[in-house]
């Protein structure tokens, strides 16, 4: 039976039950800080990955494997028997008898390797996905609506796999000196694609929680959604990008800043139909990969003039970072040109696209869930 209680009881007589600090916050968010870590071994392998891709391109390697062979073509030939069988395949396609012709096997060799290599650091990053995600799914640490995000992570790179040997196969083509270009930009756009979704995951397991819905309650509406359409900006500048490397027209015109002599390519709409200028003709591809990059650093150069309104410093700051970067990658771009290209230098311009895209989804990322300051901005 229980007792009555006085009315005049002191109420400090009892006990009350207080939630420790954090423990809301605690409670079922599996274990951020490790997906994050495991996350950020994938966004280094696949920063890799998009050099040794662009490298491997512009030591026109990627057509030394004509086979695709996921699980058995991870062992290279370990015998001169079969280093002369896989030359014999090569020999038997376009691109030997159009560029090649002659090649001894000691050369076939180094462009054999740096195309191996790129294939097997494909593998590393499958199966670093899978060891972690199994294991987190099987321990139970992925964090509640986690699930879905990284497992469309392993998909992506799964797709990615598919379409790389899809581009691989359209140089074997007859008359294919190179891969398609269409192709060729897919790919990279995918591994783009791959890097971004990453490094936001990244940017998110980084905070809390309850810190990013705090956080996004002051966000900055108007800058986030222009630093969306830099996104979108920059993602489509590193298309046409794409474009250029895959028919080599930044070999074409080495001249800045005119092409030629002139504003225009001479004759940019020979081919036909028409739509096939903007694809296949060097010249005309090089001169929008040109005016896209001057349209996208104006536009940069907006939202830097925008961000700088910000009242949170930690925002200002990352979009300063992204206006000096995009500062350089124009200097390099121009550079590349000037010097038709060569690989030491064309290597640094893509990689200067993988930083400023990765600067870009920070300064969104902020933007919209800005780090909390006192009144002083520290």
């Amino acid at each position: 039976m229980v007792s009555k209680r006085s009315i005049f009881e002191e109420v400090g007589d009892t006990q009350k039950q207080v939630a420790a600090p954090g423990a809301i916050d605690a409670r079922g968010q599996g274990a951020r800080g490790a997906i994050r870590i495991w996350l950020m071994i994938l966004f280094a392998l696949v920063v890799i990955m998009i050099a040794v891709g662009g490298l491997t391109r512009l030591t026109d390697s990627g057509l030394s494997i004509t086979e695709w062979k996921p699980v058995t073509g991870a062992m290279p030939p370990l015998s001169e028997t079969a280093w002369t069988e896989e030359f014999d395949k090569y020999r038997a396609i376009p691109e030997y008898h159009l560029q090649n012709k002659g090649m001894s096997l000691a050369e076939f060799k180094v462009i054999y390797w740096w195309e191996w290599g790129h294939r097997q650091l494909g593998r590393v990053i499958g199966l670093v996905w899978a060891a972690g995600f199994v294991f987190f799914l099987a321990t139970r640490k992925i964090p509640p609506s986690w699930t879905p995000r990284l497992l469309f992570i392993g998909a992506l790179g799964g797709l990615q796999g598919f379409i790389g040997w899809w581009m691989v196969s359209s140089g074997l083509e007859e008359g294919m000196l190179d891969v398609a270009s269409y192709r060729l930009a897919t790919h990279l756009g995918l591994a783009f694609v791959i890097f971004g979704f990453v490094a936001w995951y990244i940017y998110r397991l980084g905070r809390s929680q309850a810190d990013l819905l705090q956080a996004r309650r002051s966000g900055d509406g108007g800058l986030t959604r222009l630093s969306g359409i830099l996104v979108a900006f920059a993602f489509l500048q590193i298309i046409i990008g794409a474009l250029v490397a895959g028919i080599d027209a930044g070999r074409a015109y080495p001249d800045w800043p005119l092409m030629a002599g002139g504003f225009l390519p001479p004759q940019p709409f020979d081919l036909v139909p028409l739509w096939r200028n903007f694809f296949e003709d060097d010249g005309l591809v090089q001169f929008m990969h040109r005016m896209a990059g001057y349209l996208l650093f104006l536009f940069g150069m907006l939202v830097w003039l925008r961000a700088r309104k910000s009242a949170n410093q930690h925002t200002r700051f990352a979009f300063n970072a992204v206006m000096a970067v995009m500062l350089l990658q124009m200097v390099l771009g121009i550079v590349t040109v000037i010097y038709s290209a060569p690989w030491h230098i064309a290597i640094v311009h893509q990689f200067g696209a993988v930083i400023l895209w990765a600067l870009i989804l920070r300064g969104r990322f902020l933007a919209q869930y800005p780090i909390p300051q006192t009144i002083r901005g520290t």
